[in-house]
C-alpha cells in the first residue's frame, strides 16, 4: 500500500495515509472525503540515530507504526 499526503478541503488538516487502490480515504479529523493528494515528500537516509528515534517515540505515542520495518520498532 503506498502512502499518500492530503489536504482535507472542509477542515484544511494535513495527514498522510496509506491507501489500498480499492479504498475511499476520508479525513481522520472531520471523516471529509473531500480531500486534494498532495505530493509526498521523499525521505532522505536519517544520519542521527537519536532523531530517528524519536520520531520513533512520536509515532509509536501516535499510534502509527506502519512505515517502519519490525527490526526499527525495537529501536
Amino acid at each position: 500500500m503506498p502512502l499518500y499526503a492530503y489536504v482535507c478541503e472542509d477542515c484544511n488538516s494535513q495527514f498522510e495515509l496509506l491507501v489500498r487502490s480499492s479504498d475511499t480515504p476520508a479525513c481522520p479529523s472531520c471523516k471529509s472525503e473531500k480531500l486534494s493528494q498532495q505530493v509526498a515528500r521523499i525521505c532522505r537516509e536519517i544520519k542521527y540515530p537519536a532523531i530517528a528515534r524519536s520520531w520513533r517515540r512520536a509515532a509509536a505515542a501516535a499510534g502509527d507504526l506502519s512505515n517502519f520495518s519490525k527490526a526499527e520498532r525495537k529501536v
